[in-house]
């Protein structure tokens, strides 16, 4: 059997009456210019469990104050004991870290790599935790916090990135959504842990995932993709070799990614903001990572505990999680159909549920904050959920935060982070994905620090339906710009901003 392309002519021998090989689970799928080669998929499974022991990590620097933070402001030492502002610095400190950490992450993947970013990132992890654990006073727990949030701010930014360059278009949804999938796994892992461990052997535990990520990456490839925009084209083909199998066509998709690269041109300058490749999919990446914040994601978390115990489930650390339970399920749910649904459709449906919940969420607050004598409904002097809100309201809190997690579970949670990975062409990936990270962290450490102002000026209902409106924008915002990334390589998904042919010859057989 012969297959050609313009640049490369494969010649393969089959025989008719050869038996043929059973066939290997890793395999997917047939390229249809690789002349029957297939796609062996379980290194590329080995690389991204690799990758994501980074999220894993993330999600254990996200999840260590909630169990952390009452034993701290309990503790007998007075040097490390925290008060109500400490605690709130020790939870919010992390999001600056994590700013800085995306801007200097744009950096790293373009100057030393993917897989160098990922390694390097593991450092202030683990010095992150090891400063904790060795914590005399309030200012060394500050400064682990700050570098472990310098570490998840890398991380969020190069893992979708190096997942991205590596997965082919047909599993590219799945790979990418296991980002947010190990995220809120470390989250519950932690919770779980706490359950159990105090803060110093807690840390110690946090400390493990980057340490594994650092060792196993060693023995990963960079992207090719990275590899060929170095002028690496035989370290491309082997890395293709090793993450498709040996009988994968490398030479013809390093063909093609070197065509797209032509097209593209070379480095990044200030005048490619003016390109539409470059400024459509800048804008749609900020916007997704800014509505994801708006969604009111914070606000549901920061009242989880206190709706479980006015349910009368008096154990507020099983109760958070059950909580993080949930998230790690629709999670996973979202990695298995994000292949076959689409981003757009997922984006949308997460939406609608987000909008329904948040809105039921104001008239739980509104009808609480009126059983207790505030017949005008429109000032709160405490939260309503501080009064002893009616029991019978009870199913309206917990459905909504039900519904609401679900909903952000299985589109606005993992999203936001794969589409990013996704729209952005090579020579503007550092830079784009930077600003996009930057949005995503700053705008989370000004919701969380003025969530409490927002209350008291808008009252816990009127919040909450700002909340519903800027969900209801969202979904609006997905129909009209966000385009469907599902089954189209990086090629094709940028060709489109470009408003230039999508050079579907690459997918037709020849």
């Amino acid at each position: 059997m012969i297959c050609s392309d313009r640049l490369h002519l494969c010649i393969r021998l089959s025989f008719p009456t050869r038996k043929q090989a059973a066939p290997v689970k890793s395999c997917v799928f047939e390229h249809p210019n690789s002349g029957g080669c297939k796609v062996k998929n379980g290194k590329l499974y080995l690389a991204t469990f690799a990758a994501v022991l980074g999220p894993l990590s993330f999600g254990s620097v996200l999840g260590y104050s909630s169990p952390a933070i009452p034993e701290l402001s309990t503790i007998t030492d007075p040097r490390l004991q925290l008060d109500k502002e400490e605690a709130s610095w020790f939870g919010s400190i992390v999001t600056i870290g994590a700013a800085i950490g995306g801007l200097l992450g744009g950096w790293m993947v373009d100057k030393i790599g993917r897989k160098l970013s990922l390694m390097f990132c593991s450092i202030p992890y683990i010095f992150g935790f090891t400063i904790i654990i060795a914590a005399q006073n309030v200012w060394m727990l500050y400064l682990g916090r700050v570098l472990t949030g310098l570490a998840s701010g890398v991380t969020s930014l190069v893992v979708p990135l190096y997942i991205s360059e590596m997965a082919h278009e047909r599993v590219r949804g799945a790979m990418g959504s296991c980002v947010q999938l190990m995220v809120v796994t470390g989250i519950m892992g932690v919770y779980i842990a706490g359950l159990s461990l105090d803060w110093r052997w807690l840390a110690i535990c946090c400390s493990i995932p980057p340490t594994l990520m650092m060792v196993f990456m060693c023995f990963m490839p960079e992207t090719p993709r990275f590899l060929l925009s170095q002028g690496k084209r035989r370290e491309a083909e082997e890395a293709l070799r090793f993450l498709r199998g040996p009988d994968a066509p490398a030479e013809w998709e390093c063909a093609r990614i070197e065509d797209a690269s032509d097209d593209q041109g070379g480095s990044f300058g200030m005048a490619d903001l003016k390109d539409p490749g470059v400024y459509k999919p800048l804008g749609v990446g900020i916007m997704l990572m800014l509505f994801q914040q708006l969604t009111g994601i914070n606000a549901i978390m920061f009242y989880a505990e206190t709706i479980f115990e006015k349910a009368n489930f008096k154990n507020s650390n099983v109760a958070t999680v059950v909580v993080a339970a949930t998230q790690v399920v629709f999670t996973a749910v979202a990695a298995l159909v994000m292949d076959r649904a689409g981003r757009k459709l997922l984006l949308i449906l997460s939406g609608v549920f987000m909008c329904l919940s948040t809105a039921a969420f104001g008239v739980y607050f509104k009808l609480s904050s009126e059983t207790h004598g505030n017949s005008s409904g429109l000032f709160l002097v405490e939260s309503p959920l501080a009064q002893n809100p009616a029991s019978d309201l009870s199913w309206l809190a917990l459905s909504s935060m039900g519904f609401f997690i679900t909903g952000f579970s299985l589109g606005w949670g993992p999203i936001p982070w794969l589409v990013m990975s996704e729209i952005f062409p090579t020579r503007v990936k550092g830079f784009a994905s930077s600003v996009c990270v930057l949005t995503n962290w700053g705008s989370a450490f000004v919701i969380t620090k003025t969530f409490q102002n927002l209350m008291d000026l808008l009252t816990s209902a009127g919040t909450f339906w700002l909340f519903s409106g800027c969900c209801a924008l969202n979904i609006v915002f997905t129909i009209i710009f966000v385009p469907e990334t599902k089954g189209k390589t990086l090629e094709q998904i940028q060709a489109r901003f470009k408003g230039t042919p999508e050079q579907l010859s690459y997918n037709r057989p020849t």
